[in-house]
């Protein structure tokens, strides 16, 4: 967990999941919280490393893991919290702060990511290519089946390095995503995109019923070379 005490959002992220950290104990699994300082001096540190629940541990600032820890888990902005394992090393969730925003009581600890993510913490959108389910208009029941069935197929994809995304609501990037893809206003229909952000801000737009079986037809279009491609606006 990256946090630095001048930082308004990790001011108010800590307290969160000091709550959270507690209910997860107390629902009888295992977790332990190491606190990586991007504090500017001791005193600032020590203070807000007081403020934080005795049992969590600490990289202090002027430590030279905490450059090697901040490499090694790609941060680029805080607060950031990282997901491991603690016997197999394995990064669970590289940036959890949502999940925990999402699950207070911690229910749903360590928090993997699924395999089609909310569009409301679009994280590697802008970094690699993305299906885009945007169904902000259509009911929680339509929404579920899509994910549901679109499902296999996102993990199946994962070792493309093709991210699956469903809207559900207007927040989080789904706004943006509309506006730059011109798709319009939601609708009580799912709609389909496909973003290639990293290609100079590609994309393309599926015209049609949107199914499990369409979707695989779109992705294998993409592979293909088949579709048109737009750019975004």
């Amino acid at each position: 967990m990256v946090l630095q005490r001048r930082c308004p959002p990790c001011k108010a992220f800590t307290p969160k999941l000091s709550k959270t950290y507690e209910k997860v104990l107390a629902a009888g699994k295992k977790v332990a919280v190491i606190f990586v300082s991007s504090d500017r001096d001791a005193g600032s540190f020590k203070e807000y490393f007081g403020s934080m629940p005795p049992s969590w541990c600490s990289v202090p600032p002027s430590d030279k893991r905490k450059g090697q820890l901040s490499k090694l888990f790609d941060v680029s902005g805080i607060p950031q919290l990282v997901v491991l394992d603690a016997k197999s090393g394995e990064i669970i969730n590289s940036n959890a702060r949502g999940a925990v925003s999402a699950d207070a009581g911690g229910v749903n600890f360590p928090w993997r990511p699924p395999a089609v993510a909310d569009m409301s913490e679009p994280d590697g959108i802008n970094e690699s290519v993305s299906v885009a389910l945007m169904m902000e208009g259509c009911t929680k029941e339509a929404q579920d089946a899509l994910v549901e069935a679109v499902t296999p197929l996102a993990e199946e994809s994962k070792a493309d390095e093709l991210l699956f995304f469903v809207a559900r609501s207007n927040e989080g990037a789904a706004p943006q995503v509309r506006k730059l893809t011109s798709l319009g206003e939601a609708t009580a229909e799912p709609q389909l995109l496909l973003l290639d952000i990293p290609d100079n801000g590609g994309f393309y737009t599926h015209k049609g019923d949107v199914t499990a079986a369409s979707v695989r037809d779109f992705v294998s279009g993409y592979k293909a070379g088949s579709l048109e491609r737009q750019q975004l606006s």
